[in-house]
């Protein structure tokens, strides 16, 4: 299958990618992060999560960083809203649009948000419905959708399952999360043949850890199956609190660098790009995660 010309970067290093994060995080610091993000060009940026601030600490401030940022022209600033408060305290910040999550697999679901998928999705309803009075979009997750830290190997039936309840509830695009970066290609081939039997390629994102290292391979494998929206983090940011061993998100550097090398528009500058992912690695006094982040900060 011919590759599409164009793809969308969902950024989502300042809310996946910080809220597992073991060091304090400045205000400042996330508000710089996201400036940085818009100025390299990214036009949808996960900025903050509306989740109760006992179970993530680290997103506590996601209301002061929306109504803090100046936003760019163009640039959808969204946040995750696990339940109707969180839904109403996003949208009071100023979220652009607000993102629901599920999960393929129900260990994780009772372990994550302690109840069933079933469970998880009638909690959505109400999410849904107040996000439709207002007008406002809703993405859909799907975690652990290659492989469980609890069940091992995930049914590629089960994400369709999950996924089409999701689509079905309203969310414009769903996001297929390999939550603990176990995945490979051809699983990832799999799972998504059985997705796109009820869903349109344009209505699929691709989000993958890169514990094993096999997350750029994963993501080729999605966009020769026609899927151009992938979900990364600067600098390789991120992990899962409730994932052990699970490494962080794939890096935007290195997504950047391999589409601009198979002439894959982004509108991204990658200079600048790395920047940003060098001034937040500096400021949580952590490696940066993208080899080539490294490799460029290097030759300086």
């Amino acid at each position: 299958m011919a590759l599409p010309k164009s793809a969308t970067i969902v950024e989502v290093g300042p809310r996946d990618g910080l809220q597992n994060e073991k060091s304090d995080i400045l205000l400042q610091d996330k508000i710089n992060l996201v400036h940085g993000l818009a100025d390299a060009g990214l036009k949808i940026i996960e900025t903050g999560s509306f989740v109760s601030p006992k179970w993530v600490p680290k997103m506590a401030d996601s209301a002061e960083v929306f109504k803090q940022i100046s936003r760019e022209p163009g640039v959808t600033y969204s946040a995750l809203t696990p339940n109707l408060k969180g839904f109403e305290g996003a949208i009071a910040a100023g979220a652009d649009e607000v993102a629901i999550f599920g999960a393929a697999s129900e260990s994780f679901s009772q372990k994550n948000i302690n109840c069933t998928i079933a469970e998880s999705l009638e909690r959505f309803a109400p999410v849904m419905e107040a996000a439709q009075q207002q007008g406002i979009k809703v993405r859909g997750y799907v975690s652990c959708v290659l492989g469980c830290p609890y069940e091992g190997d995930i049914a590629p039936e089960a994400v369709r399952m999950v996924s089409k309840k999701l689509l079905d509830m309203g969310c414009y695009e769903i996001s297929l999360g390999d939550t603990i970066g176990v995945g490979t290609p051809l699983k990832t081939k799999q799972m998504l043949n059985a997705v796109m039997q009820d869903i349109a390629t344009d209505k699929l994102a691709v989000h993958f850890h890169d514990t094993y290292g096999q997350a750029l391979s994963n993501i080729l494998m999605a966009l020769q199956m026609g899927i151009n929206v992938i979900d990364s983090a600067v600098a390789g940011l991120g992990g899962c609190p409730y994932a052990k061993g699970a490494s962080g998100n794939v890096a935007t550097e290195d997504v950047v660098y391999m589409l601009n090398g198979m002439g894959i528009e982004t509108g991204i500058n990658l200079e600048s790009l790395v920047q940003t992912g060098d001034k937040i690695t500096k400021a949580l006094k952590r490696s940066n995660n993208s080899k080539v982040a490294n490799a460029m900060l290097a030759k300086g």
